[in-house]
């Protein structure tokens, strides 16, 4: 059941990224700073955020074409000539 294993981890990491962003967002706003600088604390984490996000879902999307392709090889062998 390898894609237990993987669902698992792919939700633990999501779960990690999110809070870790989270917890990120409450600390920076709990900070005593000026505005301006808490404003770009903010829009810093955020483009962080945002440049991880697109980094996993490059990640997700080239793990699900890899096991597509190899779903659509199985095929192709098991279906006779």
């Amino acid at each position: 059941m390898e894609y237990d294993d993987d669902a698992r981890l792919f939700n633990f990491l999501t779960g990690l990224v999110f809070g870790a962003a989270l917890g990120a967002g409450i600390a920076l706003v709990m900070a005593p700073s000026s505005g301006k600088k808490t404003r770009k604390r903010i829009q810093r984490a955020a483009d962080d955020f945002r440049d991880t996000a697109t980094d996993r879902w490059d990640d997700l999307a080239d793990e699900v074409r890899d096991r597509v392709e190899e779903a659509l090889e199985g095929a192709r062998k098991r279906m006779p000539s």
